[in-house]
């Protein structure tokens, strides 16, 4: 191999270019470690090969008086240098990448194109000998020109620096450019790349991107800002309205504790009064669905309050139907009973309060009657393995204990008052004879009991534990 490289230093110069863009091809990404590796082994052969057979390239080349050779180092010594601003700019790039990520792929071009440049200045001023300083003086007038031209496009190549370099937001981070917001896809010379939720592309200029308001969602990373605004009558209570929507917001149990969610009155006016509840989540997926549940929760607990959504005026007739016929209306199980049917209902229901942290219905208690819930926030909890956790919480129009009135059968599930309650009481002996007759209520309960029964085996089924596998490396290291 040795005899080979001292024989044909020429040819064996140029196997070894090549060998190295084969293997830098054919070495997967995976392995990029490797491939560094490789390209540096290379680089040193390809230079002790050049200095041994007097192919200086800080020198010109050798051989004048033999024109082929002459020009076969000339050219390899230029590669020499390019080969080298090469190899600089990969193991730069494999540094910067394990300490900021793909975050510093736009100075990692930068500094690439800068070494080229300076590796060929030096090619030309040691190899060739041209006059380096024409050169630049004339490469300075057209970079002048240049630069005048692409005046904007250069804004917005320092402007992804500077945004690269203070980091507002990253890849994949989920954030707001001047009101447009979407997940960050890509971040390059010119442009940020935005994904909207609607799935469509948005490309803004760096220029822009760094003069703009930005906010950034996924900072901090464990939790994100939600919040719903609603406008209700002027004729309302306050004191009513912020009750109602804090019982709302303690009945999402996806709201984090830390930092607490709250519930404030942002500013009133004639024709109504803005309220906000605002709160935290754990992921941007969960943001539209704790909106969306927090908007119903809000109406039925206003609702519950004697408290109309989105109503400008508020009427001063007096209510024509009382509380208990009006959950009869809004429940989904009783809403299908005649009207003179509600109103003998209603006469039979008795109202029966609960304080916070009051048990409501023990896990395994088969019950004789039926709650409705009238007001306030019921919390469900199950057990897995002998420990106790939330899987759910009740609002008003929900029932409780459905299971004992249909087939004498309890669910595992534990109802807890979670604030002051109010639920309104249906005794089994009076409401059984209305379910043998009116086969939609009992169907409806009945789809209601199996889901429930459903949930409850699919929360506490206890999961399979995951055998860690223990290789052999793993089993010398146990003996050591």
């Amino acid at each position: 191999m040795l005899s080979l490289l001292t024989n044909h230093p020429l040819i064996s110069a140029l196997v070894l270019i090549l060998i190295d863009l084969g293997l830098w091809r054919l070495i997967s990404a995976n392995g990029s470690n490797w491939k560094l590796v490789v390209r540096l082994v290379i680089f040193a052969l390809f230079s002790v090969l050049l200095f041994n057979e007097g192919m200086n390239p800080l020198e010109p080349a050798p051989w004048a008086d033999n024109v082929p050779l002459h020009l076969a180092a000339t050219g390899l010594q230029i590669g020499w240098w390019l080969f080298g601003a090469r190899t600089l700019t990969v193991l730069i790039g494999a540094v910067m990448m394990q300490r900021v990520g793909h975050t510093g792929r736009l100075l990692q071009d930068l500094l690439g194109a800068v070494i080229f440049l300076i590796a060929v200045i030096a090619a030309l001023a040691y190899v060739l000998e041209l006059p380096v300083k024409g050169v630049l003086a004339t490469s300075g007038a057209l970079a002048i020109i240049v630069g005048l031209a692409l005046q904007s496009t250069l804004s917005d190549v320092f402007s992804g620096i500077v945004l690269n370099t203070t980091k507002p937001y990253q890849l994949d981070d989920w954030i707001s450019i001047d009101g447009t917001e979407g997940r960050v896809t890509d971040i390059d010379w010119r442009a940020t790349r935005l994904q909207t939720s609607q799935g469509s592309m948005v490309v803004i200029p760096n220029s822009l991107a760094a003069k703009a308001k930005i906010i950034n969602f996924s900072r901090p990373s464990d939790m994100f800002g939600v919040s719903i605004s609603l406008q209700l009558s002027p004729h309302a209570r306050p004191q009513t309205v912020l009750d109602a929507l804090e019982r709302a917001m303690q009945g999402c149990r996806y709201l984090l504790s830390k930092p607490a969610p709250s519930v404030a009155l942002k500013g009133s006016s004639a024709s109504g009064v803005e309220y906000e509840i605002s709160g935290f989540v754990v992921s941007m997926d969960q943001k539209r669905m704790v909106r969306n549940l927090l908007f119903d929760l809000a109406y039925r607990h206003l609702q519950a309050s004697g408290v109309s959504l989105l109503s400008s005026v508020e009427s001063n007739a007096p209510a024509v139907l009382s509380r208990p016929r009006a959950l009869l209306d809004s429940s989904n199980i009783f809403s299908t009973l005649r009207q003179e049917e509600k109103d003998t209902f209603s006469q039979n229901m008795t109202l029966q309060t609960f304080r916070a942290g009051d048990m409501i219905l023990p896990a395994g208690e088969v019950s004789d009657h039926l709650f409705i819930i009238e007001s306030g926030v019921v919390s469900v909890q199950l057990s897995r393995g002998g420990v106790k956790f939330e899987s759910g919480r009740m609002g008003p129009g929900e029932v409780i204990g459905e299971g004992g009135i249909l087939s004498d059968t309890a669910l595992p599930a534990e109802f807890s008052a979670k604030t002051a309650c109010s639920l309104y009481r249906i005794e089994k002996d009076y409401l059984k004879p209305c379910l043998d007759a009116r086969h939609d209520i009992s169907e409806a309960m009945t789809a209601l009991l199996d889901f429930r029964l459903h949930k409850a085996q699919a929360l506490t089924q206890e999961v399979p534990k995951v055998v860690e596998k223990k290789g052999f490396l793993r089993w010398l290291r146990s003996r050591a």
